[in-house]
């Protein structure tokens, strides 16, 4: 299998699914962003252990890792190692410390990375999950001159949001879709391009 290494590079609320965030991983040696959608519970517990926020009581992912910890496994590492349908699959990969055997446990990606962020264990992907629904990104070297519009660019982007609400992406081409697309990795928005990325796929 060819692996992948991501990066968390960040949460974000989500416009159109309440009590949802999509969170934005990253390949680290390369340009192309993976997002997912997670509910609140997962977010906060990711959120938490990013900024090392010290809870009065464990909580669920935590307690996890202390079970494992307790029985002598080890989180070696998270893969997102499937998609179907627009939901993606992870698994955990321990090894058992006292006999050295690996053992695969299948999970949500939130909470094997909530977990995986508690053990400092690498994420990776696969190359074809990243070529089914990985974003490309590009880098500008205009970021000064953008950022003295950010008025500008949050008034297009609130202009941008409104016409996907009115807009159904089962109407559009796909060369409009394709358009949203740019749009959308531009503004950084996303969720957006999540939904516009399933849309494609499953016309593919």
């Amino acid at each position: 299998m060819n692996k992948i290494r991501l990066q968390i590079l960040g949460l974000s609320s989500s416009q159109s699914q309440s009590d949802s965030f999509a969170l934005i991983l990253e390949e680290e040696e390369g340009n192309r962003r993976l997002p997912i959608i997670i509910g609140r519970f997962e977010a906060q517990a990711i959120a938490i252990e990013i900024e090392k926020v010290t809870s009065t009581r464990p909580m669920t992912h935590d307690l996890f890792k202390s079970l494992s910890t307790q029985f002598q496994f080890k989180l070696n590492e998270i893969i997102i190692s499937n998609l179907r349908e627009g939901i993606f699959y992870a698994e955990m990969i321990y090894i058992d410390e006292r006999e050295g055997k690996k053992i695969i446990i299948d999970a949500r990606p939130s909470d094997a990375i909530a977990i995986g962020l508690r053990f400092d264990a690498p994420i990776f992907t696969t190359e074809d999950i990243m070529s089914e629904a990985g974003i490309i990104t590009t880098n500008t070297s205009d970021e000064t001159e953008e950022e003295s519009a950010s008025n500008e660019g949050e008034e297009k982007t609130k202009r941008k949001k409104e016409k996907i609400k009115v807009i159904s992406l089962e109407t559009m081409s796909v060369a409009e879709l394709e358009a949203e697309m740019e749009k959308a990795v531009s503004d950084e928005d996303y969720e957006k391009a999540a939904k516009i990325r399933d849309e494609m796929n499953k016309r593919n």
